[in-house]
């Protein structure tokens, strides 16, 4: 229960901060996606299930606020996480080179889908631009605040597994 209390906090956190500090202080119009990086961060550290929930409640939230229609944050989110829950077992939580390379590419990957969804089928067909002035820049400063936030997601996580731990020793 402390753990789901504790995720559904920090994707509000999150959102609160992507939708509002992030969203009026930024460059250019471009805003690091922080609900990206928590969803690849438990992704990649509790599994696929927690990655696809994670990922759906994000994109949830991001549906409800910034698109006209339901599902396709939520779709693209879901994926991704679950896509990121591969790699929990091969990988060790105090790396952060993986993280950083994953980021990379769940934002690539983000940005192409929400192209292909909200422009290419609207016959907005510029994808240099896109590429250029969204994609290039959103991926540079969602990776460089991932260094510093995914250390606290990782603080966040032990001090889960070891309360629920503590609770299982009971």
């Amino acid at each position: 229960m402390r753990r789901v209390i504790t995720l559904g906090i920090l994707i509000i956190i999150n959102f609160i901060l992507q939708s509002t500090v992030f969203g009026f202080h930024n460059i250019s119009g471009i805003t690091p996606n922080l609900m990206l990086i928590l969803t690849m961060s438990f992704g990649l550290m509790r599994g696929r299930k927690e990655g696809l929930l994670v990922g759906f409640f994000c994109g949830f939230l991001a549906d409800c606020m910034f698109s006209t229609v339901l599902g396709p944050y939520m779709f693209v989110y879901m994926i991704i996480g679950y896509m990121n829950g591969f790699f929990h077992k091969n990988y060790m939580i105090e790396d952060a080179l993986l993280p950083l390379i994953i980021i990379v590419l769940d934002e690539f990957i983000f940005n192409i889908t929400i192209y292909i969804i909200f422009f290419f089928l609207n016959n907005r067909l510029n994808f240099g631009d896109y590429l250029g002035n969204i994609i290039l820049p959103e991926t540079l400063s969602t990776a460089l605040l991932t260094i510093i936030i995914y250390k606290l997601y990782v603080v966040i996580n032990k001090w889960l597994k070891n309360k629920a731990k503590g609770k299982e020793s009971i």
